[in-house]
């Protein structure tokens, strides 16, 4: 990640993600179930609301490690927390920016780490401004083919003026597998993360256009097969019914 960093957050409460990535600028529903995780949220609330949220490498591993998780992640504030009947506990999350572990620490009742974050709050020039319009015109090319990508969402996405938030906020709406996610918050530089999020966006809008054509193919393949069923069948009926036909013929001449 070719950024400078800033700040650190020592201390800060640590909730591993199963499956699932949050971007800055993001606002979710986070189901919460394990222990540890649980107690890390418990320690977030008693403080000031921050924790940090990074995702697992193999969201199969039940009590994750150091190992076991990626270097950088998001932090986030906790806006909402409540205890469901069966004890899990179902917060509302909002990433704040991405930040780096620079320090492990495994508590007896949950992990704490320190994390150093980037500068990046870099002035807008002139490349900064023909990336965001790049990128904001391959996104409503590939919203307008996709039928996963809402009118609102498009409309919201135009409206943002921060290419930090756009860049983000776009990503967050990509089919994009965890580790391509991973990918995209590891990349701190504003004006390459938005460069890589337009080949990206290039690369999905000839995806879905091979999809297409692909269905159309199987579709006519599909008409085609079931009309030559069909006059096969018909064909079948014709024929038994010209035989029936000949058969009757044949036994009346005979009785002629």
């Amino acid at each position: 990640v070719n950024t400078r960093m800033s700040k650190a957050f020592k201390d800060m409460p640590l909730l591993p993600l199963r499956g699932l990535l949050v971007f800055p600028s993001m606002v979710l529903h986070i189901d919460v179930g394990r222990d540890r995780s649980i107690k890390a949220l418990e320690q977030a609330m008693l403080e000031d609301s921050k924790i940090f949220l990074v995702t697992q490498k193999d969201l199969r591993v039940e009590s994750p490690e150091k190992d076991d998780l990626y270097d950088i992640g998001t932090i986030a504030n906790v806006k909402q927390m409540l205890k469901l009947p069966n004890g899990t506990l179902r917060i509302l999350a909002e990433g704040i920016e991405r930040a780096k572990i620079e320090k492990y620490t495994d508590g007896n009742e949950f992990t704490k780490v320190e994390v150093s974050t980037f500068d990046e709050n870099q002035a807008k020039d002139v490349e900064t401004e023909a990336l965001m319009r790049a990128l904001l015109t391959n996104f409503e090319k590939y919203a307008k083919s996709s039928s996963k990508i809402t009118t609102e969402t498009i409309d919201s996405v135009v409206d943002i003026e921060d290419p930090n938030r756009l860049a983000d906020v776009i990503a967050s709406h990509l089919p994009f597998k965890i580790a391509e996610k991973q990918e995209v918050l590891e990349i701190a530089n504003v004006k390459k993360r938005m460069d890589h999020l337009i080949i990206r966006l290039h690369d999905e809008q000839e995806i879905l256009m091979l999809e297409k054509k692909i269905n159309v193919k199987v579709k006519q393949a599909m008409e085609r097969t079931q009309k030559e069923y069909f006059l096969r069948e018909q064909l079948k009926a014709i024929q038994a019914e010209l035989g029936d036909r000949d058969g009757k013929t044949a036994e009346e001449s005979e009785r002629r």
